[in-house]
């Protein structure tokens, strides 16, 4: 810690002139400045703390020697950076030469006096010797600090030869570039590419709960010539939830540590390759995909009882098992399709019956009283849902009718894909048709909509807008929402609008019990 603090001192020091400003008094020229002495010297620094030396086989640099005067120079460090801290140029002005002999000359300055801004700190920086011979420049500094009761001595010394450039190493100590190979199976656990926070030297990604993560492999990338421990394409125990990542820069000496934190989440998958027939279906004809309910129940309610109003239904249920699938052998297709309209009981039937599909319960026998009750929307939820991702496909229908059954020539169909999280006070309350979009026990909302056509599967993604704060000590109700057409709970559809879902994902988020 005390060997830190005093390399930022140093720092500081060299950001200052090192040498008092003096006049070239002398009148007669002491050396051909411009042909012996002018130019560029590379070298290296070497530093010693408590007679230690600490810079390794040295620190490459350049020190740049310009004409001040007859008998006096200025020296210029120019880009100087030390243990990562970038000072700058350091010009050193009109610093008299004294000749000591044949190409051999020596320039010196009075100490002075160097506190930080805070007072915690003082230092004498004194210049030992200045030495220009035979093209060779050598700097001795002692550098004299106190820091409360304790002192610290370091010396720098630096030589370095005219008309040579020192090729200065980086002291740039950056992770530029983090990842997980998921196609390498130490790495399945992995769901979202690591984030990287530069300014806090953090690294966060997220991971599948109950996955291993004992033996995760990065992929990482540093600044040129910089090393990083552990090492990219080691094996990393990401158990306790983070580990530390160290950059050590080309230098050798300036290093950053970098923080790399895994978030858990946990998945819920519907693949939609299980169908069969729910109980309580209205007939055994109905089979949804297993955990779904779907408008089919309401369809089958019309094939059954429709020739009491005059209705003769016989065509397919809404939702349907189809072979044509983003991955496996099923996939859920949904299609509106012409329930041709009327009564049963006085109850409406729409003339297009839109295809649905969601979490929840459709309660078949509520059309009776009240048609938008029939969708009892959400089941059980005990996690922080934060995403609802899959593969969809879409063909909007051409023949749009509105709830009274009367063709809309100018009106096109759209798809509907939403989720929403509500809050209950017990197992048997729920939301419809009616409250699932604007009641205010909502919690968290998202939807998707689109009347383009969709020919092939294309991904979706719904991220959860949370208008209240998530508590784990109250009881949530979730509800998913699939729809051919997106105001078919308003009777308000075309006929033939076809969507096909595959590969639903639930992303929920770890949270504090």
């Amino acid at each position: 810690m005390k060997k830190n603090l005093f390399f930022y001192l140093f720092a500081l020091v060299c950001a200052m002139p090192l040498f008092t400003s003096c006049s070239d008094d002398e009148e007669t020229p002491v050396a051909p400045i411009e042909e012996e002495i002018a130019g560029n010297y590379g070298g290296t620094l070497e530093i010693q703390l408590f007679g230690q030396v600490i810079s390794g086989d040295g620190i490459a640099q350049n020190v740049n020697v310009t004409k001040a005067g007859d008998n006096a120079i200025s020296l210029s460090i120019v880009d100087f950076s030390f243990l990562g801290i970038q000072v700058g140029d350091i010009n050193l002005s009109n610093c008299p030469l004294t000749s000591t002999g044949d190409n051999s000359y020596s320039f010196t300055a009075e100490p002075f006096e160097l506190a930080a801004e805070d007072g915690s700190m003082t230092c004498t920086v004194t210049l030992n010797s200045g030495t220009i011979v035979d093209k060779i420049l050598a700097l001795d500094l002692s550098i004299n600090a106190q820091l409360g009761a304790a002192q610290q001595d370091v010396t720098v010394t630096f030589t370095g030869e005219r008309g040579v450039t020192a090729e200065i190493a980086s002291s740039e100590a950056q992770i530029t570039s983090f990842s997980f190979d998921t196609s390498v199976e130490a790495n399945a656990a992995v769901l979202t590419q690591p984030v990287i926070d530069e300014e806090a030297h953090t690294i966060t990604f997220t991971v599948e709960k109950g996955l291993d993560i004992t033996a995760l492999v990065p992929t990482i990338e540093v600044s040129e010539g910089a090393t990083v421990t552990p090492a990219s394409g080691e094996a990393v125990n990401f158990e306790t939830g983070n580990a530390s990542f160290t950059v050590v820069a080309e230098d050798g000496v300036t290093s950053v540590t970098y923080t790399v934190s895994c978030g858990i989440t946990s998945l819920v998958r519907y693949d939609f390759e299980t169908w069969a027939t729910p109980e309580g279906a209205m007939s055994p004809e109905v089979v949804n995909p297993e955990g779904w309910a779907t408008c089919n129940d309401a369809v089958a309610l019309i094939k059954n009882l429709g020739f009491l109003g005059g209705i003769t239904y016989t065509g397919e249920y809404p939702v349907r098992e189809t072979a044509d699938a983003h991955s496996g052998s099923k996939a859920a297709i949904l299609e509106s399709v012409d329930t041709q309209g009327g009564e049963i009981f006085g109850q409406v039937i729409p003339k297009v019956t839109a295809g649905s599909m969601f979490l929840g319960n459709f309660n078949a026998m509520a059309a009776m009283a009240d048609p938008m009750a029939t969708t009892e929307f959400g089941v059980v939820y005990n996690e922080k849902p934060v995403k609802v991702s899959g593969y969809f496909k879409y063909t909007p229908g051409t023949e749009f009718y509105n709830e009274a059954g009367e063709l809309q020539a100018d009106r096109k169909d759209a798809c509907a894909i939403s989720a929403v999280l509500y809050e209950v006070e017990s197992e048997e309350e729920t939301l419809n048709g009616s409250t699932i979009y604007t009641s205010d026990k909502v919690v968290a909302q998202a939807m998707f909509s689109t009347g383009e056509p969709v020919a092939e599967y294309t991904p979706f993604e719904l991220n959860l807008e949370y208008v209240k704060d998530y508590d784990a000590s109250k009881m949530y109700k979730f509800a998913v929402i699939f729809s051919a057409s997106a105001d078919g709970a308003a009777y308000n559809a075309a006929v033939g609008s076809t969507l096909y879902i595959d590969d639903v994902t639930i992303e929920n988020e770890a949270v504090a019990e």
